[in-house]
Order: structure tokens, then sequence, then C-alpha cells
């Protein structure tokens, strides 16, 4: 049996279909990016100074730090911030500086803290961020304890995500997601548990790794296996302004596909490109006993019951759930991917120059409400070390390729479809956090009407 995509397509609650591509309103002319800003070590410097402390950032998960006593070092380029879970139960966090000579105060991630005591002179504070003890306080004269609290930094939650801002001014996080929380309301990500993050070192800028998980226009050429799986073409894309979404329909061909594909292909696909996801193994041939039944269908039944073995209903999920990706992005440098029994966050970090940059995926598992906690286990690696599966190593595997190629001469602009909107979102967000004269922004991308006006 062959079958082609279905034309529906799925905002928030899937009930609701309507067909719409990846492309939308094609402009009048390609967006224009200025190269440079990919690698420039007075743009990077614009951004540690006037983007990096100004926005919301995805530091950790609940997971990691769920217990009184447990904490985590979150670090973005020099900064470095702490996040802490209080003997009160409150999350806080501070910069991770000590208030005497500016010695950092935790590294790392680990539990049972009772204090922060600097290993160089002895200053302690509580997990409130009250400075505790001096020694030798009478050499500093009038030292009053209370002028000297940690730094503190603004934190929130949203679902299992902890976020943190430098900015004491910052809008609320709720604000900054817009309209994100409302639209995947459906999908209870608070029932998903982080156990793992990988950290991967990549000789790439962090805007050229975000970039990646920001279109699907490079799935054609880039992921042929995963073209034969997902549909790429009816993609819908939407924009709110911190934040953007695509969609993207899996268990079927690609519709750019010309030639005839089958279930059995179709499945084929999938299994090798994401068959963890229903507990299938590589090379797991169609089931003999499904014939009749959509591929998508297949798949959907065998990811409940994949589920199910462990603790999860999801009888309540349709094969549109289970099928349908939801990928939102985060500016700067986030993005979350889900559907009703997967989640994976992927988040890009600059390194310690505008050519090196880290890829940080944490993954997670829909558990049981009642399931024990799983404390993530934190890796870190070379891309030449990182093997996260088929499609994501293909995705690592470029990066160091187009950071060489934004450095040739030649190459003034990068040249951007409507297609790749969610890229283009990233940078006019840049542009209004680093105040660019006009000069130095990019160009191009206006639609029929903003033309003629």
């Amino acid at each position: 049996m062959t079958r082609t995509a279905p034309a529906g397509r799925t905002v928030g609650n899937p009930a609701s279909t309507r067909r719409e591509d990846a492309i939308g309103t094609p402009p009048q002319r390609p967006t224009l990016v200025p190269a440079d800003r990919y690698y420039s070590a007075d743009f990077a410097r614009l951004e540690v100074e006037r983007m990096w402390p100004k926005v919301w950032q995805l530091a950790c998960t609940v997971d990691h730090v769920a217990e009184p006593g447990d904490y985590f070092e979150y670090r973005c380029g020099l900064n470095s911030v702490l996040i802490v879970h209080g003997d009160d139960g409150e999350l806080r966090a501070f910069q991770n500086v000590c208030r005497h000579r500016g010695n950092s105060l935790c590294a790392g991630s680990g539990s049972d803290l009772r204090e922060l005591r600097c290993g160089y002179h002895g200053w302690t504070w509580d997990l409130t961020g009250e400075l505790r003890r001096v020694p030798n306080r009478k050499g500093f004269g009038a030292l009053r304890l209370s002028d000297f609290p940690l730094l503190p930094v603004r934190i929130d939650t949203w679902e299992r995500l902890v976020f943190v801002n430098l900015d004491s001014d910052a809008n609320p996080l709720r604000d900054y997601l817009e309209a994100m929380p409302e639209d995947i309301g459906w999908n209870r990500l608070g029932d998903f548990r982080c156990y793992a993050t990988m950290t991967i070192e990549v000789e790439a800028n962090w805007k050229t790794i975000a970039d990646g998980f920001s279109e699907t226009y490079h799935i054609q050429t880039l992921h042929p296996e995963l073209h034969r799986c997902m549909d790429d073409v009816y993609a819908p894309q939407v924009i709110w302004g911190h934040t953007g979404k695509s969609e993207q329909l899996y268990g079927v061909p690609s519709p750019a596909i010309k030639e005839s594909v089958t279930d059995a292909e179709v499945w084929d696909a999938y299994v090798t490109t994401q068959g963890a996801l229903m507990g299938v193994e590589d090379g797991t041939p169609f089931p003999s006993d499904q014939q009749g039944q959509s591929a998508a269908d297949v798949i959907a039944a065998r990811t409940r019951a994949f589920a199910d073995g462990r603790g999860v209903d999801l009888s309540w999920a349709s094969t549109d759930h289970v099928m349908r990706l939801h990928q939102y992005n985060v500016f700067p440098n986030m993005s979350l991917l889900t559907n009703a029994d997967h989640l994976t966050v992927l988040v890009a970090r600059p390194g310690p120059d505008p050519d090196r940059g880290e890829l940080v995926m944490i993954v997670w598992m829909r558990m049981p409400p009642d399931a024990p906690r799983i404390k993530p286990t934190d890796v870190r690696m070379t891309a030449a070390d990182a093997h996260p599966g088929l499609v994501l190593t293909q995705d690592i595997e470029v990066l160091a390729g187009l950071q060489r190629g934004l450095h040739q001469p030649g190459l003034t602009h990068v040249v951007l479809s409507n297609e790749e909107r969610r890229v283009i979102n990233m940078h006019r967000n840049l542009e209004r956090y680093l105040d660019l004269p006009e000069a130095d922004r990019i160009t191009g991308g206006e639609t029929v009407d903003a033309a003629r006006r």
C-alpha cells in the first residue's frame, strides 16, 4: 500500500487542521545577513555587553535541583550563575562570585549543600545569599555582613525548565515566552523527567549551531533518511516575537519525493532515524500483522505500547499527537522539540572565542507522576566523540565546515529564504538588543505588499 502525506496541519490542539507550507508568503527578495556577525570578535563583544545579560536563558532543569541542598552552576561565556535549592524549598540564583576577592564559589553540580563557603579566604553565605561569616573580620574595620550578600540573579521556571536572567528589570519569563506555554499546554510537559544532558564542544559559533535547529530547508539534502518519513513541505511556521514555532508531521514521506513510497519504506526510515522513540531496534521490519494500517498509525500504536511498558498512559494521545513534532525556538539560543511521548531541548552557547561554541542536548522521558526522582547524568565531549543518533550526528558534523565557510573573503552575506524565517527572526531580535546602526543590519526579506509601500 502506498500513502502520501495528508493535507492537514495542527495548531496547539491537534483537532483543528489547515494546509500551510513551510515557506508561507514568499518575500519580494531574499534576506541578506552580514556573514561576519558569525565570527567577528567585535560582534561577539557586543553580544556579551548588550544581549546575554538581558535575555532569559535556560540554565538547567528542575530535576537538577529538585531537593534542598541541590545546586547547579550555569555558565554562558564568562558569566557564571549558581542555582541553589534552599532549605525553605525556594530556588534562588546568584552570580557565582565571592564578594571579597571575586573567587568562584562552586563549580559543576551537586547535592547536600548547607552553605556557600569561598575556598580562598573562607567567607561564607547561607543558601539565601546572606553573608554569615568573615574570618578575622576585625581586620576590615566596620564591615557589616548585611552589606555583602551574594549578588542575586532573576530565576523562574516553566514546566521543568529553569531559566535565569542577569537583568533585574527584565520582563517576567511568561511574558518572554509569549504564546508558547499555551500553545503546547495540551502536551503535559510536566510529566517528563530529564535523565541526561550532553554538552558537545563544537568548532562553530553559537549562532551557527542554533541555525541548524531553526529551519527544515536542509532536511532533503542533509537528512535523506528523514526525508522518507517526514513532511518537510507542509511544515507550517509562526513567529510570535522572542519565540517561534514549526510543525513537522512524521510517519509520512515528504511530498517533495516524486516516486511512490510504501508504508514499509516509511517505517524503515522512521526506525533508522528514531526507532528508539518507540523502543524498536534498527532493522526491525514493518509488522506483517499491521497490513492495512498506515505507517503513522502503526508507529503511534508502538509508541503508546512503549510508554505503557514504563507505566505511562498515552491513551489520550491521537496519532497526530504522537506523530506531529512541535519545534519551538526561544531567543536567543534554545530549541524545544516535542510530541506526545518525546521531549528534547537543544541549547547553543558561546565558547571561548567566536569560532567555538557548545551544543547542549537535554534529553527527557515521560514518566508516571509517582516515579522516583531521576538525577540527570551530565557529560561533556568533543564533536568528534559525539554520536547522539543518526540525524543529530549529521547536524553536528556539518557545523565546522559551515563555520570555516563563513570566513571566506568572498562571502559577505548569508542569503536566507522565508523558509528560514526563524533564523531571520533570531537576527532581528539580536539587532534590537545590540542596537546596531542601520548599515550593519540585515536587508531584504520584504513581502510584496511591504515593497510596494
